[in-house]
């Protein structure tokens, strides 16, 4: 009975677990956390339903293909955020020095490309956290 209710549960929660991930990421310019804290939420989030499904039905909703995709494209994307500094001239990261339009204060998009490089360093944490999970598992068996 209690792994009937256990199971119900964290399939109850987890979405809203995901999205406050989600969240997180999003709005990592605006308040304190961003891209980590949200990274790590999402990434645990998977976590626990690999503990509770068992590790086989949590491959089988993101496989460990998916993950090295994700997480080679949150490194990727970071670096392409990184270049548009570079491309305009000015230095890696650069944000307002290279022109790039920076918002309204306080609004979604506000602080120029941090939205977009918070998003890739999000999914690359959420991506290094399952996988790392994934692998100390395999190992225990």
């Amino acid at each position: 009975m209690t792994d009937f209710v256990l199971k119900r549960m964290v399939a109850l929660v987890l979405p809203f677990v995901q999205m406050l991930g989600f969240y997180v990421i999003f709005h990592g310019h605006l308040s304190p956390g961003g891209s980590f804290s949200g990274g790590i939420i999402t990434g645990l989030s998977l976590i626990a339903f690999s503990l509770v499904f068992g590790l086989e039905r949590g491959q089988e909703k993101v496989s460990e293909r998916m993950m090295s995709l994700v997480e080679s494209f949150g490194a990727l994307w970071y670096g392409a955020m990184g270049l548009v500094g570079v491309l305009r001239g000015t230095t890696f990261l650069m944000n307002k020095g290279a022109g790039v339009p920076l918002g309204e204060p306080g609004k979604l998009y506000s602080g120029g490309l941090i939205l977009l490089i918070t998003l890739g360093v999000g999914l690359k944490v959420a991506s290094t956290v399952v996988t790392l999970f994934v692998a100390l598992m395999e190992e225990e068996e």
